[in-house]
């Protein structure tokens, strides 16, 4: 079921215009009924095509770790500002994260402002994950002032899952210990602590951090 799902998304488009042609025959046979569910089925696909492109597939590649896969998946959707918003704003999300993996920065950057100014009521926790994405390509650049800025503001907006939290007060750990704030960069360490992340990057930075962390003054 999953591969002729996959299949139905990949090739929407030439599906629909199989179908057009067979509600044509039907409707040349005198079968209207066949004609016209057809008609119907050709229609919401057309809809579908324009507004969910083929984001199922790209997300599951992502998940699955096939980088190649949902860049090439990615490609197969020629309008993207037709897309539904919510799923317009994950579309720039993931071109983000895949430009950022490549080093990519510029590019990682202009399609996580895009996902921002895609503001969609359905998914309301979006703006707090576009605001780390933004604050760890600034990271990156070695913007350190704006991606603290983005990562309070990315806190305060609300993180959905508490492993990309737990990276939020880490980072922001790490940038306050190095403005020479090491109280409120304990703070921040505690709270990453406290939430337990299971990611091994993440365990590995709060065992290497913890052994230097309680040196510190204040």
């Amino acid at each position: 079921m999953k591969k002729i799902l996959h299949y139905y998304i990949l090739y929407r488009l030439p599906i629909i215009i199989v179908l057009i042609g067979l509600g044509i025959l039907s409707h040349y046979l005198k079968d209207e009924i066949t004609a016209w569910l057809l008609y119907i089925l050709a229609f919401f696909s057309l809809l579908l095509y324009f507004m969910m492109g083929t984001m199922r597939i790209v997300q599951e590649a992502v998940t699955d770790g096939e980088v190649e896969k949902a860049q090439e998946y990615l490609k197969k959707i020629y309008f993207p500002r037709l897309l539904f918003k919510p799923v317009r704003s994950a579309f720039y999300m993931i071109q983000s994260n895949l430009f950022m993996a490549t080093d990519n920065l510029a590019g990682a950057e202009s399609n996580i402002r895009k996902s921002m100014k895609t503001k969609s009521k359905i998914v309301g926790d979006m703006e707090g994950a576009n605001l780390m994405q933004l604050a760890f390509i600034q990271l990156k650049k070695g913007e350190a002032k704006e991606a603290r800025l983005n990562l309070i503001a990315a806190v305060k907006a609300g993180i959905p899952d508490k492993e990309s939290l737990a990276a939020c007060y880490l980072q922001l750990s790490s940038i306050e210990i190095q403005r020479k704030q090491n109280k409120i960069g304990k703070e921040y360490f505690r709270k990453a602590k406290a939430l337990k992340p299971k990611t091994e990057e993440l365990v590995k930075q709060i065992k290497e951090m913890d052994k230097h962390i309680a040196r510190l003054p204040g």
